[in-house]
């Protein structure tokens, strides 16, 4: 059974860092996809592909692979710095402001 380790990125619907904290365990799938000849909806018989667990620490991740027999390998994330404006929001609305106000 093999399984990957990574931790989320952020949706590319938005700048902010929901769910991207924890670690997700997910295994691989083992067959290939089939498509139901009658409804053709895609389906697999491997059960453990559905499966998704998360972990607090890539350490603990780790220690339930290792525990339970999973092979695992672990993709670390790619470092980003904090997409923050100084002055965020409101700046666009000071009273302050050196330029035109437009949108």
């Amino acid at each position: 059974m093999r399984a990957r380790i990574y931790r989320p990125a952020r949706t590319a619907m938005s700048s902010g860092t929901a769910k991207t904290k924890t670690w997700v365990l997910e295994h691989v799938n083992e067959t290939a996809r089939e498509v139901d000849p009658l409804m053709g909806w895609t389906s697999n018989a491997d059960t453990q592909s559905q499966v998704r667990l998360t972990f607090d620490t890539k350490e603990a991740a780790l220690d339930y692979a290792k525990h339970h027999g999973i092979d695992a390998v672990v993709q670390d994330p790619k470092p980003r710095k904090a997409n923050i404006r100084p002055g965020g929001y409101g700046e666009n609305f000071a009273t302050n402001r050196r330029g035109a106000w437009t949108h």
